[in-house]
């Protein structure tokens, strides 16, 4: 959900029509484990707000700057496999099912990107190589397979 550890057992999240679908999930499992919830909406006064800001953008830029390695990885990866002339059918599904893990867990970062980060829009640009770079390496397997 992308909510920020406050102190053992609160949490801190925005007023956001984005989070509220993952707070009734997150109430149904408190409620499912018999535990005890309680959801209060709070105004923090002014110094308190840069605070709370502060502390939601770090985490999200935390999770913009896990993500961009991990298309660095899936880019050194289609490398790997085109150095090694591993064109195979079933490597290219291996590394289509990576490509669209990235792209699910793009679209989870950025619906929780309240902010509007500069980071998703550099995460965008990130996954559109990821897909360029395994449109290369699909054309690759297929002309490697059809020369067969």
């Amino acid at each position: 959900m992308g909510a920020v550890p406050l102190s053992p057992g609160t949490w801190l999240l925005p007023a956001h029509p984005a989070f509220s679908e993952g707070l009734k999930k997150a109430e149904a499992l408190v409620a499912k484990g018999d535990g005890s919830w309680t959801l209060v909406d709070a105004s923090p006064r002014e110094s308190g707000a840069a605070t709370f800001r502060s502390a939601f953008e770090a985490a999200r830029l935390e999770e913009w700057a896990e993500f961009a390695a991990d298309c660095g990885k899936f880019e050194q990866e289609i490398a790997k496999e085109i150095s090694l002339g591993k064109f195979t059918f079933a490597e290219l599904e291996e590394e289509e099912q990576s490509l669209e893990r990235l792209r699910r867990w793009y679209r989870e970062l950025k619906s929780r990107d309240v902010l509007h980060l500069a980071q998703a829009g550099e995460a965008a640009s990130l996954v559109a190589r990821c897909a360029e770079a395994l449109e290369g390496y699909a054309a690759m397997v297929y002309d490697a397979t059809l020369a067969e």
